[in-house]
């Protein structure tokens, strides 16, 4: 495990082998994506060199496996202390939970200290959908009429825009897409799409959002070769998400929206209009590629909330 400025104390040779051999099971058994395996390493390296400075020495499995509750609220104090938030901190515990059950799991022994301990309460956060006629008022060309760039950069980010509120795709998952993907999409009028994880689901894929990407394509100065990229930066390189992200700021600029329009504001507008309009929660579930429906229920909350916004101030008596 490399050191860093957070974690100067090593521990054993035996807790970094399984710390190895847990990662490499997440990513083999459990299909991790690299990031979130990198997360995984960062916050269990973490909670395990505290320790090692906490107990005083390298921390080893049999020493590990003696922690008491009493010396995992000290870790939890001392993150609190440096300005970690509580669902940083509830994401941190959750790791080190579950390199605990690869332990106990493997009879390598068992930390009962992680589970004698309330992880801290987090405030949900519902996610901020645009209006349906913002939502859609980001994919035309024209709202960037004063912006001296070049016709096809218009036609592109229209057309990455348009995948995220048309099809609820993630940022990542519509930069990754290639010319072939589309070119299937237009006999089956679906994408499939590699998700999180590594991941594929079929998404279905409007004609007006077809038309959108064929407009696109017909502009882009550069060769789109078919497992390519299908979005080219302006030197016709791989797009940067950072693009999107600045599109979204000039565009929410000009139609007045707050700053929760990010571009991940589109897929929480795809699910919240879909739902709004009878949509399955399941077949919800689906398209976005969640991997369990409690992470796709949040969407019920918004759109109860939604209901009571009308309510009040609709009803005479509100």
């Amino acid at each position: 495990m490399p050191k860093t400025k957070e974690t100067p104390v090593s521990f054993a040779a035996d807790v970094a082998a399984e710390l190895a051999h847990w990662l490499t099971h997440l990513g083999a058994e459990r299909r991790m994506s690299p990031k979130t395996l990198e997360a995984y390493q960062r916050d269990v390296g973490q909670f395990l060199a505290f320790m090692a400075g906490h107990q005083g020495g390298a921390l080893s499995l049999k020493a590990l496996a003696k922690l008491t509750p009493q010396d995992v609220r000290a870790f939890m104090a001392a993150r609190r202390a440096a300005g970690i938030s509580g669902r940083s901190l509830m994401r941190g515990l959750a790791g080190a939970r579950s390199f605990a059950r690869f332990l106990e799991r493997n009879g390598k022994g068992k930390v009962a200290a992680l589970a004698a301990v309330r992880a801290p309460k987090v405030s949900k956060t519902l996610p901020k959908p645009l209006a349906t006629t913002a939502a859609r008022r980001m994919t035309e060309t024209d709202m960037r009429a004063g912006e001296e760039r070049a016709p096809w950069i218009f036609a592109r980010d229209a057309a990455v825009l348009a995948l995220l509120y048309g099809s609820g795709l993630r940022i990542s998952e519509a930069l990754s897409l290639k010319p072939t993907d589309v070119a299937s999409a237009e006999k089956s009028h679906a994408l499939t799409v590699l998700g999180k994880g590594g991941k594929t689901r079929m998404v279905p894929v409007l004609p007006q959002v077809l038309q959108v990407i064929a407009d696109y394509v017909a502009l882009c100065p550069y060769d789109l070769p078919g497992n390519g990229p299908l979005f080219v930066g302006a030197r016709g390189g791989p797009l940067s998400p950072r693009i999107l992200q600045l599109t979204m700021e000039r565009l929410r600029g000009a139609l007045g929206l707050p700053d929760t329009a990010t571009p991940h504001a589109l897929r929480h507008s795809f699910a919240t209009h879909l739902l709004a309009r009878g949509g399955d929660l399941r077949a919800i579930q689906e398209l976005l590629g969640h991997a369990s429906l409690s992470t796709t229920q949040i969407y019920t909350a918004v759109d109860a909330e939604r209901l009571m916004d009308v309510y009040k101030s609709a009803h005479p008596r509100a």
